[in-house]
């Protein structure tokens, strides 16, 4: 009873308990999808251990009169458990004797383990598949839970033996007497036979179709242990090719070869904007960066790791036989399907477990998005092109972190800057974009370009408008000022956490204040956050966390209509599809410039921009573009810096223009 007194209890989650009413109920474990209603309540288990006599009516109603005051969500099941009204060795026992009533979503969701949106979106991959696939396989391959913990959990929950399966202890004569496409179908391998019964390996028990059928086929006496669904696969794919050990992946040239330009193919195809191959302790993993987030590509046999690192090698023009030391390199792919073509950045990375891979996808084709296509909002775009594109000369700075969208937004601003009458140069490494036009230099430290010596070169090439691909020293800092000050534009990109910062790490950077304050005309911060999917949006309630964290009242609120997807096939179930630009601009006036020479703090210097030029803030920015439902606020919560408190939606519109 003590360890529930403390949780706090709010007026407003009444509100979205009733709002969450009405959602899909769980599904089994088969293509039966059916809607029961329910909003995660656990009444199923609940029913089960009042009717196994280890709960009392009382207790449950108690339990949820208790979950419904709470502040953060939790599942009945556990709320009962904490409030000690039963063991988990009774939980156990209940599970066990009654798993004909039991869903594994419903297991999964009570437990813990899985959240109720995802269980939703598994259940619509399931229904919307051209291929029939359990639930659990489902839930693997999208990363709801790994493989490894779903098999815990239900060995422990259920109280089975845990089997880590070897294709040299199965018995082939056993496996004879199975169907080839029963044990696809039910993910089962008998493994021995013991005092005239025989072991059977299975992933999902819950799965009574398949257990029925193992039991069909080596009686009712049948002992069933659990295993993963990749082991048996594994142990199974080793039997048929007659191996002892692994999966026997083929690993000759043109197989890897066309494993790896399938590879390439289908990142082209998902439209990543990266690629991470990682050898790890059982498998290679490939992951891709889509809308920002890492997501499952495919899971490969160890043995390929070897041959996939020195076939991106040869590809990159790297050090085939150098694998103690980390190593770059650049590939260009043309897609045999369409034709496109794939320029790649490569770096190779060692750790323990061999070369982890990763190739940043860079475009060829100068695909660029026009300066009013960023998203930034149209007061402060004006003001940006005004204030800041247009000035004689100056330095320019955008900054974020990796993966911010940086180099996209200053490639906007060199196209909103090209005609004839402008000389433009620039300094990257590499070129991501070709833009017709202008001189890009690419820095190559293998031949001698290096950035010290081209960055001496460029004010000889009689520029207009420089563009340094990034700041990331003192020399290069130094470089930009100066240009400055000899009446150049300057362009460039900086890793800083937002606007105010650039500025200081410039000083951190032995840059004098004076410099700062006389040639650098704005600082850009941006974030790149994912865009609430459009086809199935749903209206969202926000949490009393989230209120707190970003110090709002419901007052602060008027006007918002906060949205959140659910999931569906346009979005692949995630509930976002694409990204979308949040901006945070520092325009340099004199009272912000007085700021840097008297070397205020960062709180000073944000307090005198956003009074004096009406700066708003990249969390202020994300509210605003949460409230007109374009982006999730869990999401601007997370991922936005959070300094001081935001101003109330209806003035950051104002000062948007919106």
């Amino acid at each position: 009873m003590k360890s529930v007194c403390g949780w706090a209890v709010h007026k407003g989650w009444r509100r979205l308990q009733a709002r969450e009413k009405g959602m899909e109920r769980y599904g089994n474990d088969s293509m039966d999808v059916r809607k029961e209603g329910v909003d995660g309540s656990g009444l199923e288990i609940a029913t089960l251990l009042v009717k196994s006599g280890y709960l009392a009516e009382s207790q449950l109603s108690y339990a949820q009169r208790v979950k419904s005051k709470l502040v953060s969500p939790r599942t009945l099941v556990g709320v009962l458990l904490e409030l000690g009204f039963f063991s988990k060795e009774q939980l156990r026992e209940t599970l066990r004797s009654n798993m004909v009533s039991v869903k594994l979503g419903a297991l999964l969701v009570e437990l813990g383990y899985l959240k109720p949106a995802e269980l939703q979106a598994a259940l619509g991959i399931q229904r919307d598949g051209e291929n029939l696939k359990l639930l659990g396989e489902i839930l693997v391959e999208q990363r709801f839970i790994e493989e490894y913990t779903l098999a815990e959990v239900l060995a422990f929950q259920l109280g089975y033996p845990y089997l880590d399966l070897d294709a040299a202890t199965i018995d082939r004569c056993l496996m004879s007497k199975v169907p080839p496409h029963w044990l696809a179908q039910h993910c089962f391998v008998p493994v021995r036979e013991e005092n005239g019964q025989v072991l059977v390996a299975i992933a999902d028990p819950l799965n009574m179709e398949g257990r029925k059928t193992a039991e069909k086929l080596f009686g009712q006496g049948t002992v069933f242990a659990i295993s993963t669904m990749k082991g048996i696969r594994d142990a199974v794919t080793s039997l048929k090719r007659g191996m002892v050990q692994g999966d026997g992946t083929a690993t000759d040239e043109h197989t890897v070869t066309g494993i790896v330009n399938s590879i390439f193919e289908e990142a082209l195809k998902e439209g990543a904007s990266d690629i991470h191959i990682e050898p790890m302790r059982g498998a290679l993993r490939v992951r891709f960066r889509r809308d920002g987030m890492l997501i499952l590509y495919k899971d490969f046999a160890k043995e390929l790791a070897l041959p996939v690192s020195s076939r991106i090698k040869v590809m990159a023009e790297a050090d085939i036989a150098e694998r103690r030391r980390h190593q770059d390199g650049r590939i260009c792919y043309e897609s045999a399907k369409s034709g496109a073509v794939l320029d790649m950045r490569v770096s190779f990375y060692i750790t323990i477990h061999g070369e982890k891979i990763v190739l940043r996808l860079l475009s060829m084709k100068g695909e660029l998005l026009d300066l009013k296509e960023i998203g930034m909002p149209g007061r402060m775009l004006e003001r940006f092109m005004d204030d800041a594109l247009d000035t004689p000369s100056g330095v320019l700075i955008v900054t974020g972190p990796t993966g911010s969208g940086k180099t996209s937004t200053l490639y906007s601003c060199v196209q909103h800057l090209n005609d004839l009458s402008a000389s433009i140069v620039t300094v990257e490494e590499p070129v991501e974009y070709v833009i017709e036009g202008i001189a890009q230099c690419s820095i190559n430290q293998k031949i001698g370009v290096t950035f010290e010596e081209t960055l001496r070169h460029i004010v000889r090439q009689d520029p207009d408008i420089i563009v340094l691909g990034e700041i990331r020293d003192s020399f290069s800092a130094e470089t930009a000022i100066q240009a400055a000050l000899t009446g150049h534009k300057v362009l460039t990109t900086f890793h800083t956490e937002d606007s105010v910062g650039g500025l200081l790490r410039l000083m951190n950077m032995n840059i004098e204040a004076f410099l700062i304050a006389s040639t650098v005309v704005c600082v850009l911060a941006q974030r790149l956050l994912r865009r609430v999917c459009p086809e199935c949006s749903e209206p969202y309630l926000p949490t009393p966390t989230e209120l707190r964290r970003i110090g709002y009242s419901n007052s602060d609120l008027r006007g918002a209509d906060f949205k959140s997807g659910r999931g569906c096939a346009k979005c692949r179930y995630s509930g976002y599809r694409g990204r979308v630009g949040v901006f945070e601009m520092l325009i340099l006036n004199e009272l912000v410039k007085d700021a840097i020479l008297s070397k205020k703090t960062s709180y000073e210097i944000r307090k005198i921009s956003t009074e004096s030029t009406g700066m708003v803030t990249l969390l202020e920015s994300g509210l605003c573009k949460a409230a007109r439902g374009e982006v999730s606020l869990l999401d601007t919560v997370r991922l936005l810096p959070r300094i001081g408190k935001p101003r109330p939606i209806a003035e950051i519109r104002r000062l948007l223009g919106e």
